[in-house]
């Protein structure tokens, strides 16, 4: 059985880069100092933030977060029931939200597969 697509469990996956996580001065400054609204830096923000957690997960929630996304993609959702309920290390809004999400799930897909080779 699958889980509901969930905006709640998708702020939760971003809670690594909202302000009210545990102080951490140099993730602070690594999440500081990418351009969140340009493609490629927040690919190498998710790879050296997010990657790692995501991996924790058990498969199930990894997906649960995969088709969360996707969900909220495919019915035009425009997220801000993420963005708007957090305050972020980002140095500027996020212009796209939707682009945001893509590149998210783009990023998740890509762990997902490669750490399922492993196995």
């Amino acid at each position: 059985m699958k889980n509901k697509p969930s905006m709640s469990i998708i702020r939760g996956l971003l809670f690594t880069y909202d302000i009210e996580n545990t102080d951490d001065l140099e993730r602070e400054k690594i999440i500081a100092s990418r351009n969140i609204n340009d493609d490629k830096e927040l690919v190498r923000l998710f790879d050296e933030l997010t990657k790692p957690e995501f991996l924790l997960y058990t498969r199930i929630e990894q997906e649960w977060f995969i088709d969360s996304i996707s969900h909220f993609l495919a019915t035009n959702d425009n997220f801000d029931a993420v963005f708007k309920t957090m305050s972020t290390y980002f140095s500027a809004p996020v212009t796209d939200q939707k682009n945001f999400m893509r590149v998210l799930l783009n990023c998740l897909r890509n762990y997902y597969n490669a750490s399922n080779l492993k196995f």
